[in-house]
């Protein structure tokens, strides 16, 4: 199969549970949420995203004609004076197109794999490390994982719904935005009073870097 890539760069992962590790992000093209177009976004399931995940323009994006061909971009993106080798799937939504093969692939060059999905579609097996971020009137149906990453307030998104699944970190992110302050504010009081969950900071843009 082929892929569509928005673009793929070596940075240093920029919350969650891996903040500060090096990594190679692949953004795939496409989501099942939002159709990444600004005239559709009031009406989106998820309409509070930051991300440009629309065609293939931005830095190495492309439409690799088979696994094979972005696996070997992805292993020649990678800084090779580092040795624990990661790749981050994230989009849009990555499990519209990630499968077992590329996956396969880049473990054979070493890679861990880690993948940043909403939690609507079901992963393949391989996967190393799974981080899933609910969206509220989304059908959610990948209950377990590494890490979860709420991103709040979502209004009628209770972080309670998620408190007995399976993952072995629980994070709360101050949602972006016209009101990043409050939302800073709410996220912190919450997760004091609730310490099964952790604060999550988008330190990348606090850092101003991608």
């Amino acid at each position: 199969m082929s892929y569509s890539v928005k673009e793929i760069y070596f940075t240093l992962q920029g919350e969650g549970f891996h903040t500060g590790k090096h990594a190679v992000f692949c953004r795939f093209s496409g989501c099942n949420l939002w159709s990444g177009l600004e005239k559709n976004r009031e009406k989106a399931i998820c309409n509070f995203c930051d991300t440009d995940f629309v065609g293939t323009d931005g830095i190495n994006g492309n439409k690799y004609q088979n696994a094979e061909s972005l696996a070997k971009k992805i292993d020649e993106i990678w800084d090779k004076n580092s040795n624990d080798k990661l790749v981050v799937f994230t989009g849009g939504e990555p499990l519209l197109q990630l499968n077992g093969e590329l996956i396969d692939l880049l473990h054979e060059r070493k890679f861990k794999v880690a993948i940043e999905t909403n939690g609507t579609i079901l992963p393949p097996k391989n996967i190393d490390w799974i981080c899933v971020s609910p969206k509220k009137g989304a059908e959610f149906n990948l209950d377990y994982g590494n890490e979860i990453k709420l991103v709040y307030p979502q209004e009628g998104l209770d972080p309670e719904e998620f408190q007995d699944f399976d993952f072995d970190h629980f994070f709360i992110q101050p949602m972006d935005g016209k009101d990043f302050q409050k939302n800073i504010l709410q996220s912190v009081s919450y997760c004091i009073e609730n310490p099964l969950w952790r604060l999550s900071l988008q330190t990348h843009k606090i850092m101003g870097i991608d």
